[in-house]
């Protein structure tokens, strides 16, 4: 199971003690330097946070990981399907160059050493993939949006035809985000997965005392990997709700959409861990 550092600054997988040429981890809002509803450990620069105190936090970050990046690779997410592949053609351009690549991204994927791949969340869901066979991983921001229109499977299916990957080698971790229970959802949200071929039984319920419809965002996921062809086996849930670990995590249904947001990351290291 995923569990909290000593400093309560990150959570990390337990898929670290299995492999020794990877580190995957969720921060927290813990022990950072920006202040309001971005305290305090807000990595993420497009939510509104001093750019200052994002860039401090970068490096606070930085020194909590087995070995420093070489480059944090922080998409511009838009609740997209669009996946990016972080090359040496990416790394040798210029930081405009790569903001433009970056811009309406939501998925990275990666076969480079210390290259840190980084999703943000406050109540989406964060995936991280690693395939043992090829040394590949990726990095996947699923709201509903994204979940809706399977961007786990288009990840997949990405390192398949990139890497030549296979499912069955892909190990997956499903990190913090707003559970069944606090996903309160509207009929159009609601139909779109049913539109989407979900099986709504397993991922949605009614609350009879609102009358509103609940998606269970992990649980979606989760079938959604399975379905990809990972196994069963191969999967680590956080089984965290954002919503109700506000003090922990962000959570933009708390504290609104101008606040901070959890970096989900993983990174190949270089010749092993340590």
């Amino acid at each position: 199971m995923s569990k909290l550092t000593s400093d309560k600054r990150v959570l990390e997988y337990e898929l670290n003690l299995s492999f020794s040429n990877i580190f995957c981890f969720s921060t927290t809002r813990l022990g950072g330097t920006s202040s309001g509803n971005y305290s305090s450990f807000n990595c993420n620069e497009f939510c509104g946070d001093n750019i200052d105190d994002v860039l401090e936090n970068r490096k606070i970050l930085s020194k909590l990981l087995p070995q420093n990046p070489e480059l944090f690779v922080f998409p511009h997410q838009t609740h997209d399907t669009e996946v990016a592949l972080i090359n040496r053609d990416f790394i040798s351009k210029n930081y405009d160059e790569q903001r433009t690549i970056l811009e309406g991204v939501d998925a990275l994927i990666t076969d480079l050493p210390k290259i840190c791949l980084c999703v943000s969340t406050a109540d989406c869901i964060p995936i991280l993939l690693f395939d043992e066979k090829k040394n590949v991983v990726a990095a996947i921001h699923a709201g509903w949006r994204g979940t809706v229109n399977r961007i786990v499977r288009k990840c997949i299916s990405e390192m398949e035809e990139l890497f030549n990957s296979n499912p069955e080698d892909i190990h997956a971790c499903i990190g913090p985000g707003i559970s069944k229970y606090s996903f309160e959802v509207g009929n159009e949200v609601y139909n779109k997965f049913c539109e989407g071929g979900f099986d709504l039984e397993e991922i949605s319920m009614m609350n009879s005392s609102t009358g509103k419809w609940h998606i269970d965002l992990p649980r979606a996921n989760e079938i959604e990997l399975i379905q990809s062809g990972v196994n069963r086996e191969h999967l680590e849930v956080s089984d965290i709700c954002t919503y109700n670990n506000n003090d922990m995590f962000f959570s933009a249904r708390r504290q609104g959409i101008a606040s901070g947001r959890i970096v989900s990351g993983i990174m190949l290291l270089d010749n092993g861990r340590y």
